[in-house]
């Protein structure tokens, strides 16, 4: 219940749905009572919001700080080419991402784009560490199938051998994927492959249970080359995503360090 209700609290804080619950009350206010004024007030506050967290200069404000503070992995051919602490680990770990559960599409493309990236880093990591063993992580709520299995279906389908793949089927959310990694793994050092603006949180939880992560940020949002300068004056829709999820993240560390668990 506790796992719901994280969930719901977290909604209005978000900026597309903070916009949708002000503007929908500052329309009943306008049309069905005498309460102009404040009806007026959250429709302009709904606007100000979606127009300030759509821009990219601001997006960037929020995001570059989660994104900035573990540095990716870089391009290497063989495993020589890999930092040393890397080559050392036994164990590759996928954070969950989510996924779709249409039967009509292939599972690689179940997978969201966040689930996708994450997985693709890992199996490229695999690839230069043919004896690391590959953990994928998800339970499947409301779904036929665990996000785990998707993730491991696709992961196969992408040329990993189906042994060296371990499902952890019933996790709900990072704080449960950190207890049963601490249970699992105990002070091993292994690869934690999650999205770049994700990673901050991801790694506080492992660390607070005695883990010892090695951060392999992926799915970076933020872009250099595309949201500097004077783009930054600019407004689109992957701002605002990118707002969101950097929001998101900061009400989970909040959570998550209000309930001890980082």
């Amino acid at each position: 219940m506790l796992f719901w209700l994280k969930k719901i609290l977290t909604l209005p804080f978000l900026p597309l749905h903070f916009a949708l619950m002000a503007g929908s009350a500052g329309i009943v206010l306008l049309f069905w009572t005498k309460r102009q004024k404040t009806g007026r007030a959250l429709v302009t506050i709904a606007v100000l919001a979606l127009a300030i967290f759509s821009n990219k200069g601001v997006a960037r404000f929020l995001i570059a700080p989660l994104e900035s503070q573990y540095a990716a992995i870089p391009e290497a051919r063989s495993t020589s080419e890999l930092p040393a602490r890397i080559q050392a680990c036994r164990t590759i770990v996928v954070l969950g991402g989510g996924h779709s559960d249409s039967t009509t599409l292939s599972r690689v493309n179940q997978l969201s784009s966040s689930a996708l990236a994450r997985l693709i880093e890992a199996v490229r990591l695999a690839r230069l560490m043919p004896e690391a063993q590959v953990i994928v992580s998800g339970y499947n709520g409301p779904k036929t199938l665990s996000h785990a299995q998707i993730l491991a279906e696709a992961a196969q389908s992408l040329g990993l051998a189906p042994e060296r793949i371990i499902r952890l089927d019933t996790t709900r959310d990072t704080h449960d994927e950190a207890l049963e990694l601490a249970r699992r793994l105990g002070s091993e050092p292994f690869l934690l492959v999650t999205s770049a603006w994700h990673m901050p949180r991801s790694m506080a939880l492992c660390e607070k249970v005695g883990l010892h992560p090695i951060a392999v940020p992926t799915d970076f949002m933020l872009r250099q080359e595309v949201d500097s300068g004077w783009r930054i004056l600019a407004w689109d829709l992957g701002a605002l995503e990118r707002s969101t999820k950097a929001i998101h993240e900061r009400i989970g560390l909040f959570w998550s360090r209000l309930r001890g668990q980082s």
